[in-house]
């Protein structure tokens, strides 16, 4: 996975990196999503561990630990790189429809 291919994150991309800014397990990371997002979002163990793979192999993430079968994971510099550009460009996205929508308004 490029970084290019990585450029636009999916929801449970984005939401599983924000959950690694602090280390944690796989379950760990599932009841974090939930509560950052009040329950909005729900990530699967099948996405999640596909994802964790990836990100591993990707060197987003590392494993720092093991407390019997639960690996720990914590987020990278890359990682935090991708999750920080992911960030600006989905402010860029608000900004941009506040911007056309305040336009579209005062033409009323």
């Amino acid at each position: 996975m490029a970084r290019e291919q990585l450029k636009n994150l999916t929801e449970p991309m984005y939401y599983i990196l924000l959950a690694l800014t602090t280390e944690q397990h796989g379950y760990g990371i599932m009841q974090q999503v939930d509560k950052i997002t009040n329950g909005r979002v729900k990530i699967g163990a099948g996405t999640l561990y596909a994802l964790l793979s990836r990100f591993e192999k990707e060197h987003l993430i590392v494993q720092v630990a093991e407390d019997g079968r639960r690996k720990i994971y914590s987020l990278t510099e890359k990682g935090l790189g991708i999750l920080n550009d992911e960030y600006v460009r989905l402010n860029r996205l608000v900004l941009d429809g506040k911007a056309y929508l305040n336009k579209k308004g005062e033409k009323k």
